[in-house]
């Protein structure tokens, strides 16, 4: 028995939806399974970005993945090999691990027909990842708001402006992500709460409507977590004013970083982008720029992705 599944980057946070809000996005992660063998190992062949990873296949996360799902269903591994590929940067604040995670999950699901709904693969996932931000997008794509609720993860489709451009501009350098969340402050006063639930509001009404005032409150005055992190990026600063001076609504870290997401209209899209490469070239750094005008679909099975249009949505957690 054989699965084939192809999972999507993600860029999350986007400012104040820490933790919670992703988007998903036109860079591939591609990985199949092939089970066979009487024992339980697991053996992975990796290629693309993921070609430098030297994780031993039981610290993987596309193995971790594969048996969350095995376990979730109550379900024996017997013998996997997994061959996996992969178009999106390690470390650099686009999901890589998510999709890994997702990867696994769904090799395993569909291989075994262990016959767990997206929505479990979300739950579990999130388990080893250790908050849904990147997850959910990767599983149902486009873009995503997740929520701890008493029963549970719930996860809700965002409606996003057509008008609207996501702009990532992704340097050559990583970010380490636990030191990025260990800069992290334990406690924060109410009054920063308040501000923080207030950006976090307007960032869903702000990519509903391509509001360019609640845009960048939401992206350019976080304060959870950009404040704490953005000194670990160089140029984070210089990228960010080109970027706003040539007309984007937002920029923030995407996820922990490295890369920068600015949010632009279209018709200030190919500048904003222009800008932000030559402001880090400006500092010795050749970035590369990813320009999504269309949020990409989420993992899929067996069949390859189609890219969807910002229409609102809705997402079934069966």
């Amino acid at each position: 028995m054989s699965a084939r599944v192809r999972v999507p980057a993600t860029s999350s946070n986007l400012g104040a939806g820490f933790d919670c809000i992703g988007i998903a996005i036109d860079r591939w992660l591609t990985a199949s399974a092939t089970l066979g063998g009487t024992d339980s190992g697991i053996t992975i062949h990796r290629g693309g970005q993921l070609a430098a990873l030297t994780l031993p296949p039981e610290e993987d996360l596309l193995a971790v993945g594969f048996r969350a799902a095995c376990a979730a269903a109550g379900v024996p591994h017997v013998g996997v090999a997994i061959d996996a590929t992969s178009e999106i940067p390690v470390g650099r604040g686009l999901g890589s691990s998510a999709a890994a995670i997702v990867a696994g999950a769904s090799l395993a699901n569909a291989a075994l027909g262990l016959g767990l709904s997206r929505k479990r693969i979300v739950e579990l996932a999130t388990e080893v990842e250790g908050h849904p931000d990147n997850v959910a997008p990767a599983v149902y794509g486009g873009a995503v708001l997740s929520v701890r609720t008493p029963t549970g993860l719930r996860s809700a489709a965002l409606t996003v402006s057509p008008d609207l451009v996501f702009l990532l501009a992704v340097p050559p350098f990583p970010s380490d992500t636990r030191a990025a969340r260990a800069a992290l402050p334990g406690v924060l006063p109410h009054e920063v709460a308040v501000l923080a639930a207030s950006r976090a509001a307007a960032l869903v009404q702000g990519l509903r409507t391509g509001d360019r005032e609640l845009l960048a409150a939401a992206l350019n005055d976080d304060v959870l977590h950009v404040p704490y992190r953005r000194a670990r990026i160089p140029g984070y600063d210089a990228v960010v004013a080109a970027a706003q001076a040539a007309g984007a609504y937002g920029v923030t870290l995407s996820g922990a970083g490295s890369a920068i997401l600015a949010i632009a209209p279209t018709a200030r899209a190919d500048a904003v982008g222009a800008a932000v490469i030559a402001a880090w070239r400006g500092t010795g750094v050749e970035a590369e720029l990813l320009r999504c005008a269309d949020l990409a679909e989420g993992a899929t099975v067996g069949a390859a992705p189609r890219t969807t249009h910002h229409a609102p949505r809705t997402i079934h957690q069966t």
